[in-house]
């Protein structure tokens, strides 16, 4: 009896340290699976309050407008989302992650109507507009003017020296007409055209915004340059009530051909922006296949950075041969299209 109990105590001994040693083999296992799972729904939980906000037609506060303005990143956090909650083996942080995908792609589709105009063309116009960024980028948009040879140029961010320049560089025999509001640093902004243009009045703003009629070969067009304050911290605000400016001028248009071209510091996925295509704009970019395309940081690779430089027109306008420019020595691309005025089957 001692010989068994002493080979039952010795088997009891052996088989103890084994389960432990399984038992803290499987712990730390736990424990990063309770970790993946937490990250999983910090990042997940993040990515649908935004989408919350876009899918809500809203703009929220602040961090909310800055993030919308980059949405399609997005996709890497509800992607990491996604793979931790499977590496945490958590199946409703699955079933989130893909569902938070889903509505990020979902809204990353263009937004804004693209019909063609019916009626015949009857005018052409190469459009040009860019933020020089307190004056640094005016050589390279003059270099650039010269290659696009627009006929209607809008110049955000333009100083008394980039005024001074354009008027050297671009001589009243190529532009000579201009409507402007002329100020130091961001406040001054410029419109040059090869087209005859009449004064009026823009929108007031923070910012310079000038505006104008355009007589296009006998088709009076109303002119606008857009430049509202960025949705800063403390200031999202002031920058949709300045969006709603702009909203409010595209809506007293009555139908006439209207373009408002400039940085609008807003993309598509900025519920403010949205009102304003909806009030009977296009972006030019969107019909010609160009929707995502980042204009702002210029220094940030393609795909990344925000599309907030736009030319917008009424439907009675097509649109093709949408450039993107990088003219140096600015935080902005600049944006080249050609614009076509259809007149409305009506007035034949």
């Amino acid at each position: 009896m001692d010989s068994v109990n002493s080979v039952g105590g010795a088997g009891s001994v052996a088989v103890a340290p084994d389960a432990d040693e399984d038992r803290d083999e499987r712990a730390p296992r736990r424990r990063a699976g309770r970790a993946a799972a937490w990250g999983a729904g910090v990042l997940l939980a993040g990515v649908s309050a935004v989408i919350g906000f876009r899918a809500a037609d809203s703009d929220g506060f602040t961090p909310v407008p800055q993030l919308l303005a980059f949405l399609p990143w997005l996709l890497a956090p509800a992607g990491a989302g996604l793979l931790m909650a499977v590496l945490g083996r958590w199946r409703a942080g699955m079933v989130w992650g893909v569902v938070a995908l889903g509505f990020v792609a979902w809204y990353m589709e263009p937004y804004g109507n693209t019909d063609a105009p019916r009626g015949p063309a009857v005018a052409e116009l190469r459009v040009l507009t860019s933020n020089v960024e307190f004056g640094q980028g005016t050589a390279g948009l003059v270099r650039a003017v010269r290659e696009e040879r627009p006929d209607l140029l809008f110049v955000e961010e333009c100083d008394p020296r980039c005024a001074a320049l354009l008027r050297k560089e671009l001589p009243r025999a190529d532009y000579p007409y201009r409507e402007a509001v002329d100020a130091y640093g961001a406040e001054g902004s410029v419109i040059l055209a090869k087209v005859p243009l009449k004064s009026a009045a823009g929108v007031e703003a923070t910012l310079g915004m000038p505006g104008a009629v355009a007589d296009v070969q006998g088709h009076p067009v109303r002119v606008q340059l857009a430049h509202p304050m960025p949705p800063l911290p403390r200031g999202v605000g002031l920058w949709r009530s300045e969006l709603g400016k702009l909203q409010d001028y595209a809506a007293a248009g009555s139908g006439r051909p209207t373009i408002i071209a400039g940085d609008f510091n807003a993309t598509q996925d900025h519920a403010a922006f949205r009102a304003l295509l909806d009030e009977g704009l296009r972006d030019a970019a969107r019909l010609t296949g160009a929707s995502r395309t980042p204009s702002w940081p210029a220094a940030a690779p393609a795909p990344l950075g925000a599309q907030i430089d736009h030319v917008l027109a009424t439907p009675d306008f097509s649109a093709r041969d949408a450039r993107f420019l990088d003219i140096g020595n600015t935080d902005h691309r600049a944006l080249a299209v050609t614009l076509t005025l259809h007149k409305p089957e009506t007035e034949r």
